[in-house]
């Protein structure tokens, strides 16, 4: 009975152990199984990551292509800004202004170089360094270019509305944006100074060398349409904040040393001071005025700074009608910041005096033309009114033809 037991005891366990063994080689498998699977699910996982980092470099590599591209193909002269408005190149004419020597130049460009050059000795004078000269010439076309005001029913050559090369810029004394750029260009490398012509597709400027490796941007046009020195001598910083520009291909202009701010700033011990300045500066009729403070502000101070500029600009409006007025920090060489108030009068532009249509000069005009018409001088405005003549004199008793009495 024992033995059975046993025996059947032995076979129980037999069977335990081959089971145990067959659970063991189906777990064994599955884990090669799951083994191989984790494999696959990791090496997709690797082939992924490599393929989006193969796209990664690939699209880097597209990308500093493309922009090293665009700095061998910058184009500034050729370059049509609003798809109408062609940068035109002057360099032969800035040329012959150096030499002395305008004989390979066209009729059209002896003349550009006729009114640059009388431009240049009326605004500028011995001793002058390159800073001083650009600033005449700014100030020269901030004042005479796009200001005249003409209406003129005859078109002059040159006198069109959008007068963009120098010629007819100095011809008119009217410009759009590139007009503006391409003239300045034009007198800056006339006095030797290298200059660039920044654009997008819709606006241009300029970019010059005032100093080795010290660039600055000017944009005339903007400032004679708005507030003088709001766009004169900037940083990329301070440019950057109304202009946009691909800057890969032009140098870098970070130097604020012929800024107007650190040119024009005026030393104040604080803030409360700035009101009685900037009143004072309004009556002199000044544009932009820029203070720098002896104890440079604090941060906790920079509030208090700002609800002054929001007061003053109360206060103009109050007693200025029709101006814009602007307040921003520029920075100074030491590192710290200048307060810059700018303001621009609308109602001091003075309309161009016109033809007196009531003088006697007009109505023999409309008369004639009344009479080769056969119209009432009425229907083209005149009044009929002439002007009385100044009674003439009576001849004096015992005189001949008016002549002098002698009196005893």
């Amino acid at each position: 009975m024992s033995t059975e037991t046993e025996t059947t005891g032995g076979k129980t366990q037999g069977k335990g152990l081959k089971a145990a063994k067959a659970a063991g080689a189906g777990l064994l498998a599955l884990c090669l199984v799951g083994s191989l699977g984790l494999n696959v699910y990791q090496a997709q996982a690797q082939q992924n990551y490599a393929n989006q980092m193969g796209a990664f470099i690939a699209e880097q590599k597209d990308r500093w292509a493309k922009e090293e591209e665009q700095e061998n193909t910058y184009q500034e002269d050729g370059f049509k800004v609003a798809g109408e408005y062609e940068i035109r190149s002057t360099t032969h004419i800035s040329d012959a202004y150096k030499s002395g020597d305008d004989s390979q130049l066209s009729a059209e460009d002896k003349d550009t170089l006729k009114m640059a050059k009388d431009v240049l000795d009326e605004v500028l004078s011995d001793g002058m360094d390159n800073y001083e000269k650009e600033l005449a010439v700014y100030r020269w076309m901030v004042a005479n270019i796009g200001n005249n005001g003409s209406d003129g029913v005859i078109i002059r050559p040159g006198s069109g509305g959008s007068p963009f090369t120098p010629h007819d810029v100095l011809k008119s004394k009217n410009a759009v944006c590139v007009g503006y750029a391409t003239t300045f260009r034009l007198f800056m490398n006339m006095l030797g100074m290298d200059c660039h012509i920044v654009h997008n597709d819709y606006h241009s400027w300029d970019l010059v060398e005032l100093e080795p490796d010290q660039w600055y941007h000017v944009d005339v046009y903007s400032d004679a349409h708005g507030a003088e020195f709001a766009n004169f001598n900037m940083t990329d910083t301070i440019c950057d904040m109304g202009h946009s520009w691909d800057g890969s291909a032009l140098p870098v202009a970070d130097s604020v040393k012929y800024s107007p701010a650190v040119q024009n700033s005026v030393e104040v011990d604080s803030l409360l001071d700035v009101p009685a300045q900037f009143k004072k500066a309004l009556d002199e009729k000044q544009g932009a005025v820029y203070y720098r403070f002896k104890t440079p502000l604090t941060e906790e101070e920079q509030p208090k700074a700002n609800f002054l500029a929001a007061l003053l600009e109360n206060a103009m409006r109050a007693t200025i009608e029709d101006a814009y007025f602007q307040a921003m920090w520029y920075p100074g060489e030491d590192g710290n910041d200048i307060l810059g108030l700018l303001v621009e009068r609308y109602d001091d532009d003075e309309p161009e005096p016109s033809f007196d249509s009531t003088s006697p000069e007009a109505k023999a005009v409309i008369r004639a033309i009344a009479e080769a018409f056969g119209l009432d001088p009425a229907e083209l405005g005149d009044t009929g009114d002439d002007p009385e003549e100044p009674p003439v004199a009576e001849p004096l008793p015992g005189t001949k033809n008016g002549g002098s009495v002698v009196i005893d």
